[in-house]
């Protein structure tokens, strides 16, 4: 790997990504980020956008000095509602919260390519839109920032998530589906209750779960394709108020996870025939609510050729990307235009939303680089056409 950045702006990437830590703030309640934010990059003379429409989060855009498409660079900059246990000096200050997903490290990171973008803008062939985005870890952040028309005129975007797995100076790449999409259900079974010791007089819903429960699993293991990957998982089962009475409803929910378009498709119905033909079996009725979430991080393959080729260019080490469960609102992003995402390696000690998560600030740099080298190169050669 080369050695990337200046001794200068590399300490600098360190002290606001050690500030954005010491100071988490949740989603939608980023006011101060967003005003540390818009203050350095004023600083550096880069032109932050007006959008009434977005209480947190900036936007900001550096025009090359010739015409030429827009690409987006996305950084996300919420934390969540968890008690830091990293030890680090400058843990988090604000008791319950913490940057436990790497957040700051993607907002120092994408400051980091901006300032180098502003320094290189007589090598930009169009603009660079830079979106610092509220609100990833509740899933509304991007939907909030496309409603504000932030996305209007943009050709392409692209965009990270650290990778604690994977060593400083890697970078993974992989085409088409990187995150799962992510939906949510909720089942409610009506039986008959009565007294626990005469269940032959009762329906129970309770012992309907426990089957509704066993036959979901058969949809990933015998009506779903071993080619494709999905997850059904009941987190909830909620019914009854006594120990020796059978209650008339359970309430149960879950999550779904996929990778395939065609997949996630198809599993509201057959959930929907499961657990209806299992509560009528048993003399009870059942109705299945599904609640769809989040799209499945798609990268569109028409971009991987730049993104390889501008990590060859930094000498990184280009890794095939491992599929992630976990959802990603840049997914939303991608629906409407050309979008690619990949892993940042930083050599963590644990995963994602770990109380003790922690980074290597040496990634720091080589995020910023690449991501200044990704919008140049992806500006002289539009591969999305």
């Amino acid at each position: 790997m080369k050695s990337i950045g200046n001794e200068a702006l590399n300490k600098r990437l360190i002290n606001i990504r050690r500030a954005l830590h010491e100071h988490p703030e949740l989603s939608f309640e980023e006011h101060e980020t967003t005003k540390k934010l818009r203050r350095w990059l004023e600083e550096e003379g880069i032109t932050v956008l007006d959008v009434p429409a977005l209480q947190t989060g900036v936007v900001c855009e550096i025009k090359g000095e010739q015409e030429g498409p827009t690409i987006a660079l996305r950084a996300d900059i919420d934390a969540l509602p968890i008690e830091e246990a990293s030890g680090e000096p400058f843990s988090s200050k604000v008791p319950g919260k913490m940057h436990a997903c790497g957040h700051d490290f993607h907002t120092a990171s994408i400051f980091g390519a901006a300032v180098l973008l502003q320094e290189r803008k007589h090598e930009i062939k169009g603009t660079v839109r830079i979106l610092f985005q509220p609100a990833e870890e509740v899933a509304q952040g991007a939907k909030r920032v496309i409603e504000a028309g932030v996305l209007d005129g943009v050709d392409a975007i692209f965009g990270m998530h650290n990778k604690p797995d994977l060593p400083v100076g890697t970078i993974g790449i992989r085409e088409k589906a990187l995150m799962a999409s992510v939906d949510r259900f909720e089942i409610d079974i009506k039986g008959t209750g009565g007294h626990a010791g005469i269940p032959n007089h009762t329906v129970d819903p309770i012992a309907i779960s426990g089957q509704i429960t066993s036959a979901l699993q058969h949809i990933v293991s015998r009506r779903i394709s071993s080619l494709h990957h999905a997850v059904v998982s009941i987190t909830r089962i909620q019914g009854g108020t006594s120990w020796n009475v059978i209650p008339d409803r359970v309430e149960m929910e879950g999550t779904v996870r996929t990778f395939e378009p065609e997949v996630r498709a198809m599993i509201p119905n057959l959930m929907k025939q499961i657990v209806s033909g299992i509560a009528e079996g048993f003399g009870a009725k059942a109705e299945v609510r599904w609640h769809p979430y989040l799209p499945s991080v798609m990268n569109d393959e028409r971009l991987t050729k730049v993104v390889e080729e501008t990590a060859g260019a930094l000498d990184l080490t280009v890794a095939q990307a491992e599929q992630s469960p976990g959802g990603e609102d840049f997914a939303l992003y991608q629906e409407r235009i050309p979008g690619f995402f990949v892993w940042m390696g930083t050599s963590g000690t644990e995963e994602w939303h770990h109380p003790a998560f922690t980074l290597n600030e040496d990634a720091l740099p080589v995020a910023a680089a690449f991501f200044a080298e990704l919008a140049i190169r992806a500006l002289e050669s539009p591969s999305w056409n």
